[in-house]
């Protein structure tokens, strides 16, 4: 499917903003992992190769949790084997605990990333541990992957609101994030899980790392658009000092915890802006609409980017 000829938009650059910023593509994992069909490892391939094309150069490429409970995810040694790394370009993986670790291991990943709770509630369901115990889980999977020359990111969900406890205090968000970060994360991805976070509240929770002792340098933003505020709050964070954001190639996946959640930030919804207020990313928008466009044929419907719909329906 073509891209249509309406051009890019009007850059109209404004003060206040990283001058470029890294988008952390987690559409082939994030995105992929919530279909209730099984998608074919060479179209995950293809997508992979693809995405890199585009540009994009952080690509969350599969998860070692267990095929038992992410079924969509059981041919990620498979895909690893098959895989064509391409130069400068990181192909991360999700990792829940030291089993995961080993098998990451094997398949020679350089960058794997873990997923923890800022909420009690959402660990027992979703880790079977609580916060407190999350961090002994974590601790020997960071250790080895550190020792083993590899990078880890930590996630971090329900930052600002949980479907079970409601809002999500500034104070324990934080608490969480800064004991990740301790165990040796190279960075911490803040994640408004069910997608109902502010602006306001963005802002309020990085003032609160900040008056922590932690920086804008060590964080990313993963915002769901359930009620339409992901790039708001997107711009909010950039405007606070934080340059990676988490996103997906045509708004691939969803929140199973929200009703009407409508998934993970599009990535050519927020190039779209990105490209708009003059800040840089690397990415060809064209080429990447025609990606997901391309996915979302394979998948058999359309693609929830409205930016995607308007390039190439």
């Amino acid at each position: 499917m073509g891209v249509r000829e309406l051009g890019l938009p009007q850059r109209a650059a404004v003060g206040g903003l990283p001058s470029r910023v890294t988008i952390w593509e987690v559409g082939p994992r994030d995105g992929l992992q919530n279909e209730s069909a099984i998608v074919p490892v060479e179209v995950k391939l293809e997508f992979l190769d693809r995405l890199a094309d585009a540009g994009l150069t952080t690509l969350e490429a599969t998860s070692f949790v267990s095929p038992k409970w992410v079924p969509q995810l059981a041919d990620a040694e498979q895909l690893l084997e098959r895989l064509t790394r391409r130069e400068g370009v990181r192909y991360p993986v999700l990792v829940p605990n030291e089993r995961g670790l080993k098998r990451a291991l094997d398949a020679n990943c350089r960058d794997i990333a873990i997923f923890g709770s800022a909420t009690e509630t959402f660990a027992q369901r979703n880790l079977n541990s609580t916060v407190e115990k999350q961090f002994d889980m974590f601790a020997p999977v960071v250790s080895g992957a550190l020792d083993a020359g590899m990078d880890v990111r930590a996630y971090l969900s329900m930052c600002f609101g949980d479907p079970w406890e409601g809002p999500v205090p500034y104070s324990q968000v934080v608490s969480a994030g800064k004991r990740l970060l301790e165990l040796g994360c190279s960075q911490l991805s803040l994640g408004d899980t069910i997608g109902v976070a502010t602006a306001g509240q963005v802002e309020g929770l990085l003032a609160a790392f900040a008056d922590a002792g932690v920086g804008p340098e060590r964080l990313a933003v993963h915002f769901h658009d359930t009620y339409g505020q992901a790039l708001a709050n997107t711009v909010t964070a950039l405007r606070c000092g934080v340059s990676t954001v988490d996103s997906s190639a045509g708004g691939l996946g969803g929140c199973p915890y929200a009703e009407s959640a409508t998934g993970n930030l599009a990535t050519e919804d927020l190039l779209w802006t990105l490209d708009g207020l003059g800040v840089e990313t690397g990415v060809d928008l064209g080429k990447l609409a025609a990606t997901s466009a391309w996915m979302a044929e394979r998948l058999g419907r359309p693609s929830p980017s409205r930016v995607v719909s308007a390039l190439t329906g």
